[in-house]
């Protein structure tokens, strides 16, 4: 069972840049695609960013294309964010998610079966 933890959330300037950190404990990390999802105060939770187990095929939700960057490193379990250019309307939690769909770069949440626990952005103006 894969146990996920995010991390290197925070308070930050518009501008400014975050990298968010994602811990896999628990099971075979290389054998999970991992994505980003994030949900904004009052608002449903929403796609960011997903990678596959190799890290060689990404996908991006348009409002953060050209800023955000999702990178994976299998020989330390660990995913990461890096979040730059950071807008007001970034300001959200954060959450790292799992498949086992290793080969797909999906955005709906349905198809993820592990989650972290988030870590809040808040990005002031």
């Amino acid at each position: 069972q894969l146990q996920l933890v995010e991390s290197g959330g925070g308070l930050v300037q518009v501008g400014g840049s975050l990298r968010l950190a994602c811990q896999a404990s628990g099971g075979a990390f290389s054998a999970h695609a991992v994505a980003w999802f994030r949900r904004a105060p009052g608002k449903e939770r929403e796609f960011v960013a997903a990678t596959t187990w190799s890290g060689n095929t990404t996908n991006y939700a348009d409002s953060v294309k050209g800023r955000f960057a999702i990178s994976r490193d299998n020989a330390k379990k660990q995913a990461y964010l890096q979040m730059n250019n950071l807008k007001p309307e970034d300001t959200a939690v954060y959450y790292c998610a799992a498949t086992t769909l290793l080969g797909l770069v999906l955005p709906t949440e349905r198809h993820y079966s592990f989650w972290g626990q988030g870590t809040l952005v808040t990005v002031s103006s």
